[in-house]
């Protein structure tokens, strides 16, 4: 007799990684074209040469181990990499700058663990480290000012390829200067808060063309949020732990940076709703990714005010990337059948029921 066998029905969802990392790429589109229209051509051409030198990098190392080129690069991982990288670096930077971060993030940081998915820390923060530390004055002095700030027009798109391009360094001096955090950590030494506010770099709402960007970047984010692509516990936590730490150690605006200016200068919003939410190398429990986004807001927090670098959100997110896999070993949820939630390390035997 012939026996009937049924299977359950299988509900198949629209998104794979291709689509979802496409959709990270197009939400930064908003911060994207807020930095061109306050800063520039500058980012958008770091943009595109960062996107083409990732996929092409990405394509040769595949090639040398023998993998299938189209089936991998349409995850969009590469792109994704290259955009972020594009964004955080200076508007004005060297183009061999920019090929050297994206390289590095691709050839060390990605593919050497094993390409997507393998990889302890976030690429595209490990390559930009790279450079800031490797290549500081390049990394430094070539951050485009705003014309609110600088009172002239924007580096034309012909003037902009000749500094990223044939290095005309003398052409940029006219365009950049120092970003509202970096003037605002050095010069609060010496200045009150009230007679900081009144220079040109903090014109307009707050400072410049920086609020609007952050703005824009925390409207994709929400928009990444609403699509289900990320969950709200790492930008929240984040924000809220470097709030906190503003309002109860920099509280004086005589001695240390404003919260309102930590939040909307810099690459705040960018890092909160962009990178630190690498599904990868971030903490992945919910509490775990409470503690792991709270942890990079108060390391943001101490960097800026007590380290060296204005902006630090490539250091406090690779530090909290060797911390991620410790943290979700000690918040795992309960699962089913078990009376508690195992915490900590525990070996193969301490396992078995």
């Amino acid at each position: 007799m012939a026996l009937i066998t049924l299977s359950s029905p299988h509900a198949h969802g629209r998104n794979n990684t291709g689509r979802i990392m496409l959709t990270v790429a197009l939400a930064t589109l908003p911060g994207l074209i807020a930095l061109t229209w306050f800063f520039g051509y500058g980012t958008l051409i770091n943009v595109i040469l960062a996107s083409i030198t990732a996929i092409a990098t990405e394509a040769l190392i595949l090639r040398i181990r023998k993998y299938p080129l189209a089936f991998i690069l349409k995850d969009n991982t590469a792109l994704v990499t290259g955009v972020l990288l594009g964004l955080a670096l200076p508007p004005f930077a060297p183009w061999w700058i920019t090929v050297i971060a994206v390289s590095f993030s691709i050839v060390f940081a990605k593919q050497l663990y094993g390409g997507i998915g393998n990889n302890p820390f976030n690429p595209a923060m490990v390559g930009y480290a790279l450079v800031l530390i490797s290549f500081p004055v390049q990394m430094t002095t070539h951050w485009a000012l705003s014309y609110q700030m600088s009172g002239q027009e924007l580096a034309s798109f012909s003037d902009t390829l000749q500094i990223i391009f044939a290095g005309h360094t003398e052409l940029a001096d006219a365009y950049t200067g120092a970003t509202p955090l970096d003037q605002y950590k050095h010069l609060i030494t010496k200045e009150t808060s009230d007679e900081l506010l009144k220079l040109d770099t903090f014109s307009g709402w707050l400072n410049g063309g920086w609020e609007w960007v952050n703005l824009a970047f925390l409207a994709g984010g929400l928009f990444l949020i609403w699509k289900r692509i990320i969950t709200w516990h790492i930008p929240v936590s984040m924000l809220l732990g470097l709030c906190v730490c503003s309002l109860f150690l920099g509280w004086d605006e005589d001695l240390y940076t404003p919260m309102s200016l930590h939040l909307l200068s810099g690459a705040t919003m960018l890092g909160a709703f962009f990178i630190a939410t690498d599904p990868v190398s971030a903490a992945t429990t919910l509490r775990g990714k409470l503690i792991y986004g709270a942890g990079i807001g108060i390391l943001l927090y101490i960097i800026r005010t007590w380290g060296a670098y204005p902006d630090a959100i490539a250091f406090a997110v690779l530090l909290m990337n060797f911390a991620a896999p410790l943290i979700d070993a000690y918040t795992q949820p309960r699962t089913y059948g078990h009376s508690k939630a195992r915490r900590g390390l525990t070996s193969k035997s301490d396992n078995k029921d």
